[in-house]
């Protein structure tokens, strides 16, 4: 089963789990060696590997008695991909923005409030 796009984003949604992508992008690692730098539980951060595993961020194989931990970059291409499409537009001049807002909406002062 191929995970979807919607299973990379919410895998991605989460800062610990982004962190452990950060990590694996220098090399596999042991689940030990995962979890070592986060103040969290074992359990916990199997719960981040398996949802990273089941969008297909990461594989996950043992090792004699060592789970490892390998980072599947191909698996973010979709996101990627779609994410690209949004790079067509120009971006947004925010000062610009609020200088419109603030000549076409009345202030607080104006409304008599």
């Amino acid at each position: 089963m191929t995970p979807t796009l919607d299973q990379v984003f919410a895998a991605l949604a989460d800062p610990t789990r982004r962190a452990i992508l950060a990590m694996l992008l220098e090399d596999d690692m042991a689940v030990t060696d995962v979890a070592e730098p986060f103040e969290m539980s074992l359990a916990a951060i199997s719960k981040h590997l398996n949802v990273l595993t089941g969008a297909g961020l990461i594989s996950q194989e043992k090792r004699g008695r060592v789970k490892w931990c390998k980072l599947e970059p191909e698996a973010m291409k979709a996101a990627s991909t779609w994410m690209q499409g949004f790079g067509q537009f120009e971006p947004i001049h925010l000062d610009a923005f609020e200088r419109f807002l603030e000549a076409e909406l009345p202030t607080t002062d104006e409304k008599g409030a």
